[in-house]
Formats: structure tokens, C-alpha cells, sequence
């Protein structure tokens, strides 16, 4: 286990399975370690972590409710002016991190409401760097797509998981985030390259991208492997139920340590 401050993320398209994925891999990170209190940040606004994980979590305690309440108070003028609001903020940003058991949980949430949140997202960036400072690893869930990477979102991350399903949006999409990754300038340490739901007939269209990714000099990238589709996963989701309660031979977690055994930050 790394004794840095590592930070991990998802990316990929909608509905690829990286949800699933962090799931899995905080899984085998406590496994390996039951003691190593990683701390996981639901990027998503779906908000999805919380589900798989067995977390409960409140209606509010997403960061962006605590966002617009400050965008709220501020644009009516109902801050107090002894207030300062980095640390109103930051309060209410520590206020709603769930300490469990054997990992920490922040939900980021959907921003709602109409208006500029600049100031606030430029102040979350620097809570959210601190933050990840108290902790070795990080697992960030992000958000579906190419936007994010746009937006230089993932500039503090240290290792990039891409996640594809098998089809051939999934697998463009995995191809066109490691490209833009390069174009805006976000360098990782490694971008890992993972099959969900894989059939044996479609592996080698994932394996051929990859190749030529590296062919042209993408040497940061990796095919990790590939999860089977399971459907004992899907009973599990539906049901509501944590995924780290998953059997030890229950056949996608098998392959996914399999895949995690790579992982150079573990």
C-alpha cells in the first residue's frame, strides 16, 4: 500500500460502470489493508457511491446543497459580515463528511440553481486538496464524459482508471479521454485502461485501441484487464446492497483483483 497521498479516479462514459469499479477496488483496498481509512469522493451528480457502498446518507448533505445555501446567503445579503465565507464553506464542507467505519465518504451532488458558482468552485478546489491531504488514497468517482478532463478537473490526480463497456461508444469514448487528456495537459503517473461486462468476442477491440495508443507514444497507458459481466452485481444493485459485502468468489471481484494486483499504486 502506498504510504503518499494518492489520488484515483474514474473516467468514461455514462453507464460504463465506474461506480461499480471504485466500489470493487475499495473492496480490495480493505482487504489488503483493513486499517488504511481511504477516503472516497462521489464526483458524480448522480451520486451513486453511496448506494453501492452501503452508506446513508441524509437529504443536504451533498456539498452542492451547501454550495447554493452560501450562493443563496450571499446573493440576499444574510451573511453575517463577521462571517467569513471560505470558512463558512469549508465548515459546512467538513460538516458533511461521513466518517465510517473503514472509509470516509464526501458526496459532491448536483449544483442547483441558476448563476455564476465561480468564487464557490474555486474555493471547494482548495478545500478539496486539503482535504485529500489527510489521507493516503483518494478514489474519486467522477462524472461521465469528456467535460470534466475539459475543464482541467483532474489535475490533482495521480492515476487515471478509464473504464469501457463493450461497446464501441464505450470504447471511442475510452480512446478520446486519453487523447484529451494529453491535449488540455493533464499528466498521471498511469492511466489504466479497464473492460466492464466484457464478452471474450469483443475483448479484442478494447486490446487493438490500446495498442495503438501506445504505438504512438501513449506510454503511460495500460490495459488492465477485464471484468465479466455478473449478475450478482446486478441483484446486489437493485437490492440496495453494499458491494463490499460481495463474496470472495464472486467471479467480476475474482477478475478484478486480478486487475488490481497491477495497480502500481497499491
Amino acid at each position: 500500500m502506498t504510504d503518499s497521498n494518492t489520488i484515483i479516479a474514474t473516467s468514461g462514459k455514462g453507464g460504463v460502470g465506474k461506480t461499480t469499479i471504485i466500489a470493487l477496488l475499495l473492496k480490495y483496498i480493505l482487504e489488503k489493508n483493513p486499517m488504511a481509512m481511504p477516503l472516497i469522493i462521489d464526483a458524480d451528480p448522480a451520486a451513486n457511491i453511496s448506494d453501492v457502498v452501503g452508506a446513508k446518507l441524509n437529504q443536504g448533505e451533498t456539498v452542492g446543497a451547501i454550495a447554493l445555501a452560501l450562493k443563496q446567503q450571499i446573493e440576499k445579503g444574510t451573511l453575517p459580515l463577521d462571517r467569513n465565507k471560505v470558512q463558512v464553506l469549508e465548515g459546512g464542507v467538513f460538516g458533511i463528511l461521513k466518517e465510517l467505519d473503514s472509509f470516509d465518504l464526501l458526496v459532491m451532488g448536483r449544483p442547483e440553481g441558476e448563476g455564476c458558482y465561480c468564487f464557490i468552485n474555486s474555493v471547494l478546489t482548495g478545500i478539496l486538496d486539503k482535504l485529500s491531504k489527510n489521507y493516503h488514497i483518494t478514489l474519486l468517482d467522477m462524472e461521465a464524459g469528456l467535460e470534466h478532463l475539459s475543464r482541467r478537473t483532474g489535475r490533482d490526480v495521480d492515476h487515471l482508471i478509464v473504464v469501457s463497456d463493450p461497446s464501441k461508444m464505450g470504447v471511442q469514448t475510452a480512446e478520446r479521454i486519453v487523447r484529451l487528456a494529453k491535449e488540455v495537459k493533464l499528466t498521471f503517473k498511469h492511466i489504466w485502461i479497464v473492460g466492464n461486462r466484457f464478452p471474450e468476442t469483443v475483448k479484442p477491440q478494447l486490446e487493438k485501441m490500446v495498442q495503438q495508443l501506445q504505438k504512438e507514444g501513449f506510454s503511460t497507458v495500460t490495459l488492465a484487464g477485464f471484468v465479466p459481466n455478473d449478475d450478482q452485481i446486478a441483484e446486489y444493485n437493485f437490492a440496495g446492497n453494499s458491494l463490499l459485502q460481495l463474496p470472495p468468489t464472486n467471479p467480476a471481484y475474482v477478475a478484478f483483483k486480478e486487475i488490481a494486483k497491477k495497480f502500481s499504486f497499491l
